[in-house]
């Protein structure tokens, strides 16, 4: 299991850039089923080939993937990143959590948060 943000990227990313949807929900010890709706996508998007190549697919899985990422150093291991993930109310989203966002399209916003988090600012 890897520890490190670069080493959970490197599994969970092919070298020609695409999100390898079983690595990562073998990370995430989720179906690819329970991944669609961690990242808002529908089934289909994680299942059928043509769907899971499609940019907006493969933005969302990425954006999941970089989040835990993110957050793997703080939370310990993958499994408790995602727990993070799906449950950890953000303040400065009105308690939203990052799921809630990045299946609202505000991903970034999460990224921005947390780095400026590690930057040591006020969430």
């Amino acid at each position: 299991m890897p520890t490190t943000p670069d080493a959970f990227l490197f599994q969970v990313i092919t070298p020609a850039g695409v999100v390898a949807t079983d690595a990562l929900s073998d990370q995430l010890r989720i179906t690819k089923a329970e991944l669609a709706i961690a990242a808002g996508l529908s089934r289909d998007a994680v299942s059928k080939t043509n769907r899971l190549h499609a940019r907006a697919t493969q933005t969302r899985l990425r954006d999941v993937a970089e989040i835990i990422a993110r957050v793997l150093g703080w939370a310990g291991s993958v499994p408790q990143a995602f727990a993070w993930y799906r449950a950890m109310p953000l303040p400065s989203f009105g308690d939203r959590t990052a799921e809630d966002l990045v299946k609202e399209g505000r991903a970034e916003a999460v990224k921005v948060y947390l780095s400026r988090i590690a930057a040591g600012g006020y969430a």
